[in-house]
């Protein structure tokens, strides 16, 4: 799974570094609105896998908060025999 996070952030870091010298990203009008949208888009997907990649355990798994109340509250059971 980390390896997928990984290769997407690679393809994403690569696309922006080809795409970056070619966006008219100064210039008014729909070409800059494209530009500065397709910016935006790319900094979410490097974030978003940015965030898959820290989060992911070694099983493959997105730790989640839901995930670790429900591991605390069953230890927390067999701990105070409730």
């Amino acid at each position: 799974m980390k390896q997928r996070f990984f290769l997407s952030l690679l393809v994403a870091f690569g696309l922006v570094a080809f795409a970056l010298p070619r966006l008219p990203v100064g210039v008014d009008g729909l070409a800059g609105i494209f530009a500065l949208s397709w910016l935006f888009f790319a900094v979410i997907v490097i974030a978003g896998n940015l965030v898959g990649l820290l989060y992911t355990n070694n099983k493959g798994q997105v730790e989640t908060k839901e995930r670790h109340i429900k591991v605390e509250t069953v230890r927390n059971r067999r701990r105070y025999g409730r």
